[in-house]
């Protein structure tokens, strides 16, 4: 048994070795796809980052009226908080909302004359309301325009902040989207190249194989070396993708962690090695000895 896979392995490497050309193609077109796969993985990482980010930093305003009881605003905080799309509601009163404003303009005097002029508070009460995906701001918004609300809300801030909200959301499912496109479509060409890969060394091979036919060889004898080459295609693939990634992280990692301080992309990169390991050589090598097998099967006829 020992020596029969052995000579299997053997074997494999020859027909790897022989047409290095071939091999040298197919494991760059097998790298591209394990590339566009581990971006794919880091980018989610990064766009869940991004949204967690700027959630902290977007948000709906509710302004009240002067006359709107603060009983009926903390009423309606209740009410939003009980929402499944709502992650969190901050009240800010009238007083807390000068003593915020009075922070923010201390240096600056004209603003601080014009205030210590002014006879009452100027500002309005709020609610400032979080949701949990940027999608649901517009169910929220939806919420806050009921008419029996109305006689209390003197504006939301949702139609300001509305096309921000939208782009992230439109522009995060369409890089996601792409990139699963991407790494599908490189996929299917490196399924085809090591299939026809694969089909050409069987041909060049074809004298052998009746010659291992005549003399009775097992039919796993015959097939075996070249599902070996095939797990030697995605293996090497996946090893060489994995070096192309370290220098592309290091590289890319200071850009984004400048656009999101809370994601240290090389650490998070380093610290699940393990895990990318084992995705990127089982992916490659799912493929690459996934699609000697279908070769395998189509043109030895066995």
């Amino acid at each position: 048994m020992a020596t029969t896979f052995f000579r299997i392995l053997k074997f494999g490497l020859q027909n790897f070795s022989r047409n290095a050309l071939l091999s040298a193609t197919t494991i760059a077109v097998l790298v591209l796809a394990l590339l566009v796969f581990n971006g794919l993985v880091l980018f989610g990482v990064v766009a869940n980052s991004a949204i967690a980010s700027l959630q902290d930093k977007i948000d709906i305003s509710v302004y009240f009226k002067n006359s709107a009881p603060e009983d009926e605003i903390l009423k309606l905080e209740r009410a939003l908080e009980s929402l499944s799309e709502v992650r969190a509601v901050e009240y800010i009163s009238q007083d807390k909302a000068l003593t915020i404003f009075k922070e923010r303009h201390q240096e600056d005097d004209t603003i601080s004359q014009a205030l210590a002029e002014l006879q009452a508070n100027p500002l309005l009460a709020s609610l400032n309301v979080k949701a949990k995906n940027p999608e649901h701001y517009s169910t929220i918004a939806g919420y806050l325009e009921s008419d029996n609300l109305k006689p209390l809300i003197e504006k939301v801030s949702y139609g300001q902040n509305k096309l921000v909200i939208d782009r992230l959301a439109s522009i995060i499912d369409t890089v996601r989207n792409a990139g699963i496109g991407a790494t599908l479509f490189l996929a299917l060409v490196a399924v085809l190249v090591i299939f026809n890969t694969v089909r050409l060394v069987i041909y060049s091979n074809r004298e052998e194989i009746g010659i291992m036919r005549l003399v009775g060889a097992a039919n796993k004898f015959i097939n075996g070396p070249y599902i070996v080459a095939g797990l030697i295609y995605g293996f090497l693939a996946g090893a060489i993708s994995l070096i192309l990634s370290v220098p592309a992280v290091s590289l890319a990692a200071p850009y984004v962690d400048a656009f999101i301080p809370e994601l240290s992309l090389s650490s998070y990169f380093f610290n699940n090695l393990p895990q990318f390991v084992f995705y990127q050589l089982t992916f490659g090598m799912i493929l690459g000895a996934g699609s000697a097998a279908v070769a395998v099967r189509r043109y030895l006829k066995i």
